[in-house]
């Protein structure tokens, strides 16, 4: 069972954002572009990367991070000043713009940055839609997650190093797939050490039968699955899976299940025009009352709210 890429499946950049970044000494940049999802590397130098209300983490050469949003974030040397300059969707490389208009000599295609000679040097990319992007996914991120040279891929980062400063026919293109692959390498790398904890639903990856067990349920969430409808589906008592299944999952079996449906049904508030009564139906819940009753203890807000705040462009609530 790949849990991982079903969640990863349907995550596809379309037109994104990429920029090179030359950071000079005592030089700071906050990107406040929106994006659900962005990725920094450090080529060479140290940086600090700060979201809005989360603690500095380091970044050193090679070191790649992903940047949970929409909240902005700051990227700069050790004890910079305040930041210099925002960085918006709308404006996402804007000393290259106004360089051009200036007269002043042309940095590369997607670089910004004061000179060529800065000590620090950084390539971003950032999904600017949340297309794909599931709450299932971005729940079990933290604000930022960072994995180091040792644990990347280093010749994925050379590879978008190199495409960043390119400019050729189809070159969006090639950069939003390098976007996803790098994105893919990134989090199975990060999953896969240990200390980070990763989520419940990545552990089981064999053919045991817990990770048995979390396939019927995730292949079909509006089951009315019952630890002994689960236990009979896979072969084993149900005192041995729920003993299994609590060591293994770190949860209960209908305690996952609970969370993966309102999971579900998080994703096609956002994603689709269904409405609550269909998407009750479609994750496992009899009622538009009993989805509600569910949404709100495990969101703090109902499926109603969530829709609403999603369209507002503000994101869920947790």
């Amino acid at each position: 069972m790949d849990t991982l890429a079903e969640l990863l499946d349907g995550v596809r950049a379309r037109g994104a954002v990429f920029t090179r970044t030359v950071i000079s000494p005592h030089w700071s940049l906050r990107f406040a572009s929106g994006a659900p999802l962005t990725l920094v590397a450090a080529l060479n130098g140290r940086v600090r990367i700060t979201p809005a209300d989360g603690e500095p983490t380091e970044l050193g050469s090679g070191d790649i991070a992903v940047l949970r949003g929409p909240a902005p974030y700051t990227v700069a040397e050790e004890g910079a000043a305040p930041p210099a300059r925002v960085i918006t969707s709308a404006d996402y490389c804007a000393r290259t713009a106004r360089a051009a208009v200036a007269g002043e000599p042309a940095l590369d295609p997607r670089t910004c940055g004061v000179d060529e000679t800065g000590s620090a040097l950084l390539v971003s990319g950032a999904y600017e839609s949340r297309t794909g992007i599931g709450d299932r996914l971005l729940d079990a991120l933290p604000d930022v997650l960072v994995v180091p040279e040792a644990d990347s891929d280093r010749t994925l980062l050379t590879l978008v190093a190199e495409e960043v400063r390119r400019d050729k026919p189809g070159q969006q293109a090639v950069l939003d797939r390098l976007l996803d692959l790098i994105l893919v390498s990134t989090l199975r790398a990060w999953f896969d050490r240990p200390r980070n904890h990763a989520p419940a639903w990545y552990r089981p990856t064999d053919d045991s039968a817990v990770a048995r067990a979390l396939r019927l349920m995730h292949d079909d969430p509006a089951h009315p699955w019952t630890v002994a409808s689960l236990a009979a589906g896979v072969g084993v008592s149900r005192s041995v899976l729920a003993r299994d299944f609590a060591r293994h999952v770190g949860e209960p079996p209908m305690t996952h299940l609970a969370t993966w449906r309102v999971a579900l049904a998080a994703d096609l508030l956002r994603d689709t025009d269904d409405t609550v009564g269909a998407i009750a139906h479609k994750v496992g819940y009899s009622t538009t009352f009993a989805l509600s009753v569910a949404f709100k203890r495990h969101r703090g807000i109902t499926p109603t709210q969530h829709r609403a705040a999603t369209l507002r462009g503000r994101g869920p609530s947790a």
